[in-house]
């Protein structure tokens, strides 16, 4: 038996912002319709480790069935490190025999999938005339993201902020050159996100970094933070439109639907949809021009092994990567 190895830098160059989202729509389309499978994630937090391992495993149906799994470790501590806060590896089966296909790195599946998510829902959710940015943290998805808004969306300005200044300054500095629009590093969120009409927030707080009280009427929200992360406050879930990736994972995993369940701010109806059913025209999205829409992306398997899936086929017709026998 042949297995593909798929690194990093084989993966981005495979890989376009396009093409991942026309694949997560389609996985997630697939889900919203009931063809495809994807139990919770199970995880693990074993004392004296310096993070978490999940288990994500997923099963997408259609015209090219993808089967699979991700394992992937989150050590926030890896940004002093230079390396990416999410490391681990997708493994595509074969849906007819379970034999291994590939192994890849998760770090770059995740961050095309996870930026090809939001720009999928900013395309769905956000109004039309919606350009300037509000973007919080400056880690690896903080990049992805940018890419992601200036592909959904005429961007006019982007405002950023993160927890330190001169990490900030750096990030708008390097990035600033690829884009027309100004990139401004900012001293707070709340001045970044003051007037701002998408936000988009990938940090790992654990509490609230933006207010209700700073949002402007009409604004869409992309909330990145995984498991247990709590990037906005009880208020601003009460008062956004709620659509997830997944309802199971929202209500299980995301500390801001938890945390305003809890305090009574938000029903347990309150997700108007997922987004798989709004990409497949099954619910509504945005409703009226000054509702505030909030995308809250825990990170669902089927968009790591649809990607995976695609990954490999084109891998395969390129020649790229690695085959070892097993």
């Amino acid at each position: 038996m042949q297995l593909l190895v798929l690194d990093h830098d084989q993966i981005e160059g495979l890989l376009s912002l396009e093409a991942c989202m026309s694949v997560v729509a389609e996985a997630l389309t697939a889900v919203a319709r009931g063809d495809g499978h994807q139990p919770l994630r199970s995880v693990m937090a074993a004392e004296g480790a310096g993070g978490l391992l999940g288990l994500m495993p997923a099963y997408v149906a259609g015209a090219t069935p993808a089967f699979g799994v991700k394992l992937i470790a989150v050590f926030p501590g890896n940004r002093p490190r230079g390396l990416d806060s999410h490391q681990g590896a997708v493994v595509l089966l074969s849906p007819e025999t379970g034999e291994p296909l590939a192994l890849m790195d998760a770090s770059a599946v995740t961050a095309w999938r996870t930026a090809a998510a939001s720009a999928l829902a900013t395309r769905a959710l956000a109004r039309e005339d919606a350009g300037d940015l509000a973007l919080i943290g400056a880690g690896v998805q903080a990049a992805y993201h940018l890419e992601a808004m200036a592909a959904v969306r005429a961007l006019r300005r982007v405002r950023m902020a993160s927890r330190s200044g001169e990490t900030a300054r750096r990030f708008a500095d390097e990035h600033q050159p690829r884009f027309t629009f100004p990139i401004e590093a900012v001293e707070n969120v709340e001045e970044a996100v003051r007037d701002a009409d998408l936000v988009v927030t990938v940090t790992t707080a654990v509490e609230p970094v933006l207010k209700a009280e700073w949002l402007s009427a009409g604004a869409h929200l992309n909330v990145i933070g995984g498991p247990g992360c709590r990037e906005v406050d009880d208020q601003t879930m009460a008062r956004a439109a709620l659509f997830v990736d997944s309802r199971e994972a929202a209500e299980n995993e995301s500390g801001e639907y938890r945390s305003a369940l809890a305090a009574g701010a938000i029903s347990p109806g309150h997700v108007r949809a997922e987004l798989g059913e709004v990409l497949a025209g099954l619910r509504p999205g945005r409703e009226k021009p000054g509702e505030i829409t909030l995308f809250k992306s825990l990170g669902v398997a089927v968009e790591d092994v649809a990607t995976a899936a695609y990954l490999y086929e084109r891998a395969r017709e390129e020649g790229v990567g690695t085959w070892v026998s097993m």
